[in-house]
């Protein structure tokens, strides 16, 4: 180890042991030592107070970059301290280095009561030390009837979050107003007009549209310097998507009538892949798509002088275009050569997560955590804590609506909702009845989504869900996807840009075989099985 890595780690373990200590001093004081498990007559099993005499739960989150703690001046949180007399020591840690700090703290096996947000701990860090993490369906059972009746609900809930030994490890989450589409079609209408086009229906509607871009100088600067398509590598599989190819969660996974198929061996890929060559041969897409970084994307897309971009696919356009903003509009999912249209997303919402709050084994009071985490399962407790307060952020309305207010002047919405609440972290769940309450602006943020929302939504597909590993899955799954993903990437970029794809493709399948797809797609599979066995 490097002199500079040595000193980096000795930091790094100088800050863990801080926070440690903390949490042996704080899990040792007077409050911690009064628990359910040693003093029943603190605890009540029902109603407010939680607890007689005020305990502390060190509680660990963390969040992007430098977004530190405002959150925690969330009335309704600080409402819930008083009013359960569960005090807070909040350990707010910045992803920026966290996954050195989860590494050491894994290894020490020295953790905090209670950790709260996705972010902080994924799958495999679970699976591989269940032992530092509290099973949970006894809790819910038994002090969490909000959780419950939201599982009764929504069985999406259970089904996300059951580990592959039948047990729930982590409380899960569904999220107010969320869409049911992913990324979306965006073109420069203002470029259509000018040349007097429609907006495309269909894959030939958009061959044409794009044609017309390349050749007709929409911008008007006098040079053919418009790209038709441009956005990142990954963006590029969403001009797949109108072959029936869409890939919510990154598996190279589809559901196809109820199982899974593994889509880069289809024949859909195989002519998805040929349109999408014939656009790229032509100077319809992007000729550095394969190789431009988000900077140089950025430059194309906010470009000083003209707007340079003609369609990319987005969750909304007003944040791509910087100041030739107002020339995009989303526009509906082109159909493909069978007619039909395929949309990116989940028909379930967008809205469902797993991981939102452990218990750890540390944790001398998982009863008092258990009631505590179930205060967060209700409608209003829910859009406080993804948006803001009552009264805050929020406007509660004399109808029984809920208005989101503006943000202060100079503060974008989406900043303010990250400073004033737990935002996409932590346990929550809005009914989706209770939605409807819900009054948002159609024209920016959340509200703009779901107006977008509109234009897709009943055309996406069933994706592969977020299923669960085994510790043993875990161990194996690196190996294969990393060979076998890249090989797919490279293989797609480079018939993309030169072709070649029928005389290579029996040659790519064997490889891909050789290399261990078979087992890969068992994986899978296997894992989509237990995941849907869930009741």
């Amino acid at each position: 180890m490097g002199k500079k890595r040595i000193a980096r780690f000795l930091i790094t373990l100088g800050v863990i042991s801080t926070l440690l200590v903390g949490m042996t001093a704080c899990s040792g004081s007077k409050d911690a030592s009064t628990s359910s498990t040693d003093s029943d007559s603190s605890f009540n099993k029902t109603g407010l107070p939680i607890v007689k005499e005020p305990i502390t739960l060190n509680v660990l989150t963390v969040r992007w970059g430098n977004m530190g703690d405002t959150f925690t001046t969330n009335t309704w949180l600080q409402n819930l301290e008083k009013d359960t007399n569960v005090k807070i020591n909040w350990q707010v840690m910045s992803s920026n280095d966290w996954a050195e700090q989860k590494s050491i703290m894994l290894a020490s096996g020295t953790m905090p009561d209670v950790v709260l947000g996705d972010v902080a701990f994924s799958d495999s860090d679970i699976v591989n030390n269940l032992s530092s993490f509290r099973p949970l369906d006894d809790y819910i059972e038994e002090y969490m009837p909000n959780l419950k009746a939201a599982i009764s609900e929504s069985p999406e809930l259970k089904k996300l979050s059951t580990f592959p030994d039948g047990k729930m490890y982590s409380l899960p989450a569904r999220l107010p107003s969320r869409p049911v589409t992913h990324n979306q079609p965006v073109i420069n209408k203002a470029w259509l007009d000018k040349l007097g086009l429609k907006v495309p229906e269909t894959i030939d509607d958009l061959y044409n549209v794009f044609k017309a871009f390349k050749d007709n100088d929409p911008n008007g600067n006098g040079k053919k310097d418009e790209i038709p398509f441009s956005g990142s590598q990954d963006i590029s599989v969403d001009l797949l998507a109108p072959f029936g190819i869409t890939d919510l969660n990154a598996t190279s996974m589809m559901v196809k009538d109820g199982k899974p198929v593994y889509f880069p061996t289809s024949n859909e890929y195989k002519e998805a892949i040929k349109w999408v060559h014939k656009l790229y041969s032509e100077g319809l897409i992007d000729q550095e798509l394969f190789t431009q970084d988000n900077t140089m994307l950025t430059a194309k897309q906010q470009n000083p002088d003209v707007a340079l971009v003609g369609f990319t696919n987005q969750w909304t356009p007003d944040a791509v275009f910087g100041k030739w903003k107002d020339q995009y509009v989303t526009i509906p999912t082109i159909a493909g050569p069978d007619g039909k249209r395929y949309q990116v997303g989940d028909p379930n919402g967008l809205s469902y997560r797993r991981n939102e709050l452990l218990i750890t084994t540390s944790c001398k009071n998982p009863e008092v955590v258990a009631r505590w985490a179930d205060q967060f399962y209700t409608n209003e407790a829910s859009i406080q804590n993804f948006w803001g307060a009552i009264d805050t952020v929020i406007k509660k309305n004399d109808d029984g609506t809920f208005t989101l207010m503006n943000p202060p002047a100079g503060t974008s919405a989406d900043a303010w909702y990250w400073d004033s609440s737990l935002r996409d972290f932590g346990p929550k769940y809005v009914n989706p009845s209770f939605e409807k309450n819900i009054v948002l602006d159609p024209a920016n943020g959340d509200g703009l989504k779901l107006e977008i929302d509109k234009l897709g939504k009943e055309y996406v597909t069933t994706p592969f869900p977020n299923v669960m590993y085994t510790s043993e899955e875990f161990q194996e799954l690196p190996t294969l996807t990393t060979d076998i993903d890249t090989y797919v990437r490279t293989n797609r970029a480079q018939w993309i840009t030169k072709g070649g794809i029928d005389e290579q493709w029996d040659a790519y399948v064997k490889k891909l075989n050789e290399m261990g797809l078979e087992k890969l797609v068992k994986i899978r599979t296997d894992a989509f099985d237990r995941y849907n066995s869930v009741k």
